[in-house]
């Protein structure tokens, strides 16, 4: 079995934070690939504040064309929405049955996912990994059996600070991978786009 991690997110845009905390999880959680799942419309955030779908993706597989164990994926785009992790996770382990998956998520994410559609059977069926994020703690004595949280890099950058720093013409060299710069900032200058 190919061991798949799903970190699912908007990417919006993605940034260097993403892929460092991509590749951290991968190599300490012990998979073979992390699936970059941009999903097309998240039930808790509003769909106005999202780039158009099909760039987001165009921006994360230029960002993480040099990543080995990386996948930029679209596989949401087809589905139903909104889009429900659950359902996606179950779609995909019927389409490839070679590959077990587990699902990436932040620690803000895990405070929610008591309101995730069907929050315990995801939680049964599939392992979770939890990362560290800026202001939410993860009680480790009182994970479930199937979640983990795993020690990754604790990133202070957001995709809404990059959005306010183009909309003010400020610097993201350091927040986003180079080869995706100047989409970032035509996109998000752009607001025609969202």
């Amino acid at each position: 079995m190919i061991k798949t991690g799903i970190f699912g997110g908007s990417f919006n845009p993605i940034h260097r934070g993403h892929v460092a905390l991509a590749q951290a999880i991968r190599e300490r959680a012990g998979l073979d690939e992390v699936w970059m799942m941009v999903s097309p419309q998240n039930p808790l955030k509003r769909q106005a504040d999202l780039l158009d779908d099909g760039l987001r993706l165009q921006m994360v597989r230029r960002a993480i064309a040099d990543e080995p164990g990386l996948a930029a994926c679209d596989y949401e785009f087809s589905l139903p929405r909104p889009s429900y992790t659950w359902d996606t996770l179950e779609h995909l382990r019927k389409d490839e049955p070679q590959r077990c998956f587990s699902l990436i998520i932040g620690a803000d994410n895990w405070q929610l996912f008591p309101r995730w559609y069907r929050a315990e059977e995801l939680m049964d069926r599939y392992a979770l990994w939890i990362y560290p994020r800026p202001g939410y703690t993860v009680d480790v004595r009182s994970l479930p059996r199937n979640a983990r949280f795993i020690e990754a890099p604790l990133m202070d950058i957001s995709s809404t600070e990059i959005r306010r720093r183009v909309r003010c013409g400020a610097p993201i060299d350091e927040l986003v991978p180079a080869a995706i710069i100047d989409d970032v900032k035509q996109y998000y200058a752009d607001t025609d786009n969202r």
